[in-house]
């Protein structure tokens, strides 16, 4: 099919690749072959997992592949972001949705405290607002029961990028919880220096707030379809 494309997709902190579901769902419909990651130490439940592992896994599935989109979620911005320097030039474009990706020497997700060497989501009062506003009480739930503590060694792993051809890879940020312009003075601003060095960087937006795979699964893939089309 013409712009069919493999989809790697990268799930945030906490999340089961089967949160993709919806948007994988909605993907293979349009013709794409979506291809949700099991990151170890959340899909294998390893407590001794490192972000080392998680990134393995994700290049991993970049190499089983045909030149695919990289789509992180969330903190895993950060991850597809270190994919897309391990294989520059095997992956067609990065798609950030909800997040950026830190610096080289960074912490990857270091933002709660751990709890016997996990990091536990930390309940729904660190995500009021724009965050969280569009999810129901149903969708709460799903999220939170399907929450999987993240490994210390993932959550405090550094990032580590070498690879000055990433910046040569194209990323679409996709917005939820806030807008493209706003985005863009962030990275204007020199928040994002990773992006302000990117060559080709393109912003939409979406009417969500941070999990929109949940909440707007369909738009979602619509979004990444359309992308998938122009990388």
């Amino acid at each position: 099919m013409i712009g069919s494309m493999d989809i790697v997709l990268l799930a945030g902190l906490w999340l089961p690749r089967s949160i993709w579901a919806g948007t994988a769902s909605e993907l293979q419909r349009l013709g794409h072959r979506p291809i949700p990651v099991a990151l170890p130490g959340v899909d294998d439940g390893s407590p001794a997992a490192t972000l080392d592992d998680q990134v393995a896994a994700a290049v991993d599935a970049v190499d089983a592949a045909d030149r695919p989109m990289v789509v992180g979620h969330s903190a895993a911005c950060s991850l597809a972001w270190m994919v897309a320097d391990k294989r520059p030039g095997a992956i067609g474009g990065v798609a950030l949705v909800g997040g950026f990706p830190d610096q080289d020497g960074a912490a990857y997700a270091d933002f709660f405290e751990t709890v016997d060497g996990l990091m536990p989501f930390p309940g729904w009062g660190s995500f009021e607002g724009a965050d969280s506003a569009d999810l129901d009480e149903t969708k709460r739930e799903r999220i939170a029961a399907g929450a999987i503590p993240v490994p210390e060694g993932v959550s405090k792993g550094t990032i580590r990028l070498a690879d000055g051809r990433r910046f040569d890879v194209p990323v679409i940020v996709v917005c939820p919880e806030y807008g493209p312009e706003q985005a863009k003075a962030w990275i204007d601003g020199g928040d994002v220096p990773e992006l302000e060095s990117a060559m080709q960087v393109s912003f939409v937006d979406i009417d969500s707030g941070h999990w929109p795979m949940v909440t707007q699964p369909g738009e979602l893939a619509r979004i990444i379809d359309e992308a998938a089309r122009t990388f």
